[in-house]
């Protein structure tokens, strides 16, 4: 009996010319916004070859080691064209020095922005599921049962012995058949474009990735139909259901969303929390301090902090509060020198000494500071970030936005990964300077007697996590908008059931 059921059903959609124009529109937008997206990542993607090709050069023309500044940069994820979600609103470009451990808070961007190109490009193919489809597929439900409330045909159809269950099923799969249509030809095409494209390369985790998002794509369309058909099957008037439908539209997908974060109260870290890291960080710098003056004391060179009285020689301690460099606290000591008189050469083996115990207590000094830093700024930045994320998924939109940005890495984690690695990277840099002995050498401060060799610096390599974690990232919120179908279609079935036809 549900054969012929859907049958029916799903020639009655395809004859509809509501479907045509969901499937013109669909490709029509996801083909002409590909194109923009793939320019936006070509523009993007040289962008980030550049910077990491001045800083190369940067790095490899600097003459001594304390001199060296190496920066590391994040390339812009192919699968963003899916959902951009942080990819291009977070820094993208981060220092890593003995000195400080590097955070996301720290990072800066490279390139130039295009406005104009922006506009365009920040309008990604998620987007156009997540307001199109769901938009289309309640075009497609507000009528499902109101419609045949109306016109006598249920009536009709309930005369045969058939179960209401079976009606409800039949209406669902003929639908969802008719939107899945759509999203997957344009899904179809859109990965065939960025296949063929020569400045994107995708693998086979990639394309789980994109499955993954087209799964989720499919359970946020269902609940848009399953909201429609709840409407339908509570109204029973066409005209009432399509306004009501075109109203909770707009509240979940328009209004909600962009509205929350405006009236969501700001929750500020305490600032006695704040100011009592702040204190611990001193008090390490401050026990850097004396263990420095310690030794400079004790030292066979006379005098206390005497900087070897070498032309150029500095050192400062840098912090400041703001928005991005709060409890920021290093020590820095930069120094270029290409020669030194006769009468400076009985000092170099001082100062050789000198920096040979200076750097480890550099690295000390900055490792205990991420310690209190790090949950610091965490309560600062990540924990509100975190709350408002929860209020956006009251909507199923934010569901859906929060599911296929982890799917792709876009989200917070997958940022959050890059500089993971880039703190990796900076034990990296550590080990080549500890094996260069690279504190303890001439070419610390000076290039008289050669510069600095970077040519053994391992190059910085950062990677997607495994697909298998981007699952798990996603699966919170894709078990969220499942659990929401069942409890809808459970609700229109017991209405539907009460209902005298």
């Amino acid at each position: 009996m549900m054969v012929p059921l859907i049958r029916r059903e799903l020639l009655d959609n395809l004859m509809t010319f509501r479907f045509a124009v969901a499937v013109f529109i669909t490709l029509l937008l996801v083909v002409v916004n590909t194109e923009v997206l793939l320019k936006d990542y070509a523009r993007r993607l040289a962008s980030y070859d550049a910077a990491v090709a001045r800083n190369q050069r940067e790095l490899h023309e600097t003459k001594t080691y304390s001199a060296g500044a190496v920066y590391i940069n994040r390339g812009p994820n192919p699968l963003s064209l899916f959902n951009v979600g942080f990819d291009k609103q977070l820094g993208n470009e981060s220092h890593v020095s003995y000195t400080f451990v590097p955070s996301l808070w720290d990072a800066r961007k490279y390139g130039t922005d295009n406005p104009f190109m922006d506009m365009f490009a920040s309008i990604d193919l998620v987007f156009i599921f997540q307001v199109i489809l769901s938009l289309l597929a309640l075009i497609f439900a507000y009528d499902a049962l109101a419609g045949e409330y109306e016109s006598g045909t249920l009536r009709l159809v309930l005369t045969h012995p058939v179960g209401r269950g079976y009606i409800l099923l039949a209406k669902y799969i003929s639908a969802m058949l008719c939107l899945l249509m759509p999203l997957l030809i344009s899904g179809l095409l859109a990965v065939t474009w960025l296949t063929l494209s020569p400045v994107i390369s995708l693998n086979l985790h990639d394309f789980l990735r994109i499955g993954g998002v087209v799964f989720t794509s499919a359970v946020y369309l269902s609940v848009f139909y399953l909201i429609g058909m709840l409407i339908s099957a509570a109204t029973h008037r066409r005209s009432t259901a399509l306004m009501l439908s075109i109203f909770v539209w707009g509240v979940l997908v328009l209004v909600y969303p962009n509205v929350i974060l405006a009236v969501v109260p700001e929750h500020e870290a305490p600032k006695e929390r704040m100011a009592a890291a702040f204190s611990q960080i001193e008090q390490i710098w401050d026990e850097f301090e004396r263990e420095r003056q310690h030794f400079l004391e004790t030292d066979a060179y006379p005098g206390i902090d005497w900087g070897l009285d070498l032309r150029g020689w500095g050192s400062r301690y840098a912090y400041a509060w703001g928005d991005h460099t709060i409890l920021f606290y290093h020590f820095e000591a930069v120094m270029e020198f290409e020669g030194f008189e006769p009468k400076d050469e009985v000092k170099m083996p001082h100062a050789q000494k000198h920096f040979r115990f200076l750097g480890p207590l550099v690295i000390g000094a900055a490792d205990r500071t991420w310690l209190i830093r790090k949950p610091a700024l965490e309560s600062l930045f990540i924990h509100p970030a975190n709350r408002e994320r929860v209020w956006l998924k009251l909507s199923p939109a934010g569901l859906y936005d929060a599911a296929t940005q982890a799917w792709v890495g876009t989200d917070l984690h997958g940022v959050r990964d890059f500089f993971q690695a880039a703190r990796r990277y900076r034990q990296q840099l550590i080990a080549y300077l500890h094996a260069k002995d690279a504190f303890g050498s001439r070419a610390w401060y000076s290039s008289d007697r050669g510069p600095a060799d970077w040519s053994g610096l391992p190059p910085f390599a950062f990677e997607r996590v495994d697909m298998n974690i981007n699952a798990k990232r996603a699966l919170p919120d894709v078990c969220i908008l499942l659990m929401l179908n069942a409890v809808l279609f459970v609700l229109i079935f017991l209405i539907f059931l009460r209902t005298e036809v």
